[in-house]
């Protein structure tokens, strides 16, 4: 394992982020453009979007639907209900040129996995983060999230507690998995950095058997940018 090539060893309650990346490649969620057969619609979007249309057709077969379509960009719910470009099918960091790696089929299942293998071999129960890049709305810049969790709570609810001055705090929920995931993303890099996982230790954090990154989700009802 590559902890003991770097001499490290796994304590209790670590929180380990994994880019999405290595976790599709690893589960063979790779697909080369040109064994893809572009449709109709996605050789019209393609047009429209100045984007290979095999590109598009990968997209679409991955997504719900699509929320926002302009020149240069997509932006679909992916089959697993979240909002993202692309269908969070990705082109960075995959070998060959023409080959796009595409979301874990159930991220969360992944992390559990993970965190089960983990415990199996190491013996330590550690939170997994398995994390990707996305764009923000009415903000410039990337950030990484967090897509699937495993043993650790993806929100912390302060609804309920007092600030400074003693005002009860009523709408206050932290996304604890994306600020997670966010900071890990420092040390694991977005471009030629070659490290596809990052791990956090000292955080606090509550664990969850049943977490799942469904939760950071907001309700397609409350979705102001729709």
């Amino acid at each position: 394992m590559a902890l003991k090539k770097q001499k490290i060893r796994l304590q209790e309650k670590d929180i380990i982020v994994i880019t999405h990346v290595a976790v599709s490649k690893a589960e063979g969620n790779v697909v080369n453009l040109d064994e893809v057969t572009p449709s109709k619609r996605a050789e019209e979007i393609a047009k429209k979007t100045k984007k290979d249309p095999r590109l598009v057709e990968v997209i679409l077969r991955e997504s719900k639907e699509i929320v926002r379509l302009r020149r240069n960009s997509i932006i679909t719910e992916h089959n697993n209900g979240k909002v993202c470009a692309n269908a969070g099918v990705d082109r960075s960091n995959i070998r060959g040129e023409r080959n796009v790696v595409l979301l874990p089929k159930d991220a969360n299942v992944s992390a559990k996995r993970i965190k089960q293998e983990i415990m199996d071999k190491v013996g330590c129960n550690v939170g997994i983060i398995i994390s990707d890049t996305h764009g923000r709305p009415l903000r410039r810049g990337e950030i990484n999230v967090a897509i699937g969790v495993a043993g650790i709570k993806p929100i912390r609810d302060r609804r309920g507690e007092k600030d400074l001055f003693g005002y009860i705090l009523k709408i206050k929920r932290t996304a604890i998995a994306d600020e997670l995931a966010s900071a890990a993303e420092l040390v694991i890099g977005q471009t030629n950095e070659g490290i596809p996982a990052a791990i956090i230790r000292g955080y606090k954090y509550q664990s969850s058997e049943n977490a799942s990154a469904n939760e950071l989700a907001r309700p397609k009802e409350r979705d102001m940018f729709r």
